[in-house]
C-alpha cells in the first residue's frame, strides 16, 4: 500500500481497496460515518488518543458550518472510518431542504478503517476502503433486481431481448443502471441524457442496440425519439428506470410504456405521481431500503443488500466495475456549500464533486503508515 492515499475514491489497486456497507444483523449501517468529516489533526497519533473530528453541517438556504464533532465509537457491528475523500450527491442538498434542518447530509467516502466493533469479522483497523460506489450503485441495483420485477441478475443474464428505458443516464444512478445493465445482458438500452452524453456512450453497446437520446430539444421532442427508439426494439418496452424523477421525465416515459405490463421505478420520495397510469406498475427506489427500513423487511432487501455490497467488492477487487468520472473541490470541507449549489442549479453532468479532506483549514495530511 502507498503512503497516500490517492484522491481517486476508487482507487485501482486489486487488493487493498473494499466495499463498504456497514453490516449490522444483515442491515446497512452509516450512522458511524459522515462523508463530510475528517478526523481532527492525526499525525501518527494512536487512534485511542483521537477525540474530535471536522464535521461539515449543511443548512437548507445551502450555507456551510464546519464544526469539531466527537469522534464515534463502534457498536458490535459497526465500523468507523478515517474519511480521506469525500463525495457528492444531489440528496445531499435535497434533505435539508426538504426537512428545513441543518444536518450531515453525506454518505459517500473513501478512507481507512479506524475502529471496528466486536462483531465485525470482515474489516480491521487499516484497511483501506471505498464507499463512493455503494451509495449510487445500490441504489441503481435496488431499481433494477429489486423494484423493477424480472430483471435478471448479473450472474443469471438474459438470452432474450430486454428493452429498458434509464432516463436520467449521465447521473451517477444511471451510470451504475447501465452498467449493471450491461453485465446482465439487458438490451437494447433507450438512454436518455443532456450534455452528459459523450459520457454515456462511452457505456453502451451500441452493437446490441443500446442508443442515447438528447432530451434539451424538449418534451415533444424526446417523446418523438422515445417513440422511434420503442419501435426499433421491437415495439414494446415493459421496463423503465427513471433516475431523475422530476421535471417531466416519468410522464414522458410513461407515453411509450406498454401500459398492460409497463413498469417504472422512481429514485424522488414524497413526489406526486399521480400523473402515472394506473395500470402502469410503479415503485419508488430508496437505498435506504437495504438498512431493513421498517415496511421493507417483507421484500428482502436487506438481503439483498448484502449480496450486492460484496459483489461490487468483488468487482472492484477484480478491476471489471469502477466509480464514477469525478472532479476535485478545492478547499476540503469549505467547498461542501459550493458543491451542493452546483448540484442544485443542475451544473453537474457525468461527474460527481468530491473533497479532499486534507484540504480543510485545521486537517493534516493523512499518511496510511
Amino acid at each position: 500500500m502507498p503512503d497516500d492515499l490517492p484522491i481517486d475514491p476508487t482507487p485501482p489497486m486489486k487488493s487493498s481497496t473494499k466495499s463498504v456497507d456497514f453490516l449490522e444483523d444483515h442491515r446497512a449501517y452509516h450512522s458511524s460515518v459522515f462523508i463530510f468529516q475528517s478526523f481532527f489533526p492525526v499525525q501518527q497519533i494512536p487512534p485511542i488518543f483521537l477525540i474530535t473530528m471536522k464535521e461539515a453541517i449543511v443548512h437548507p438556504d445551502l450555507k456551510l458550518d464546519i464544526v469539531d464533532s466527537p469522534i464515534p465509537v463502534p457498536k458490535n457491528n459497526e465500523v468507523v472510518i478515517k474519511v480521506v475523500v469525500s463525495g457528492s450527491n444531489p440528496k445531499d442538498w435535497k434533505r435539508p431542504v426538504m426537512s428545513n434542518a441543518a444536518m450531515n447530509s453525506g454518505d459517500d467516502i473513501a478512507g481507512v478503517v479506524h475502529q471496528v466493533g466486536r462483531n465485525v469479522h470482515e474489516f480491521k483497523p487499516g484497511d483501506r476502503v471505498a464507499a463512493t460506489i455503494p451509495l449510487a450503485a445500490m441504489t441503481s441495483a435496488l431499481g433494477l433486481y429489486q423494484r423493477l420485477q424480472g430483471l435478471p441478475l448479473p450472474w443469471h443474464p438474459a438470452t432474450t431481448p430486454t428493452p429498458l428505458i434509464i432516463y436520467g443516464a449521465a447521473s451517477a444512478v444511471g451510470a451504475y443502471a447501465i452498467k449493471l445493465a450491461q453485465l446482465s445482458n439487458i438490451h437494447p438500452l433507450i438512454c436518455v441524457a443532456g450534455r452528459g452524453i459523450p459520457f454515456v456512450e462511452s457505456l453502451i453497446s451500441s452493437g446490441k442496440g443500446d442508443v442515447v437520446l438528447d432530451y434539451r430539444d424538449g418534451e415533444a421532442k424526446i417523446v418523438e425519439k422515445l417513440k422511434s427508439a420503442v419501435d426499433a426494439a421491437g415495439g414494446k418496452v415493459e421496463y423503465a428506470f427513471d433516475a431523475i424523477s422530476e421535471h417531466g421525465s416519468f410522464t414522458n416515459i410513461c407515453k411509450v410504456l406498454d401500459r398492460q405490463t409497463g413498469q417504472i421505478t422512481l429514485v424522488l420520495p414524497g413526489k406526486d405521481y399521480s400523473d402515472i397510469p394506473k395500470s402502469i406498475r410503479q415503485s419508488t427506489t430508496y437505498v435506504g431500503a437495504v438498512h431493513s427500513s421498517v415496511g421493507q423487511k417483507e421484500r428482502g432487501d436487506a438481503d439483498f443488500g448484502f449480496v450486492m455490497f460484496r459483489f461490487f467488492g468483488w468487482g472492484l477487487q477484480e478491476g471489471w466495475f469502477h466509480g464514477h468520472p469525478h472532479e476535485v473541490v478545492p478547499g476540503g470541507l469549505a467547498g461542501v456549500g459550493g458543491a451542493l449549489r452546483s448540484l442544485k442549479e443542475g451544473k453537474a453532468s457525468a461527474v460527481k464533486y468530491v473533497f479532499r479532506l486534507e484540504e480543510t483549514e485545521g486537517v493534516e495530511r493523512y499518511r496510511t503508515n
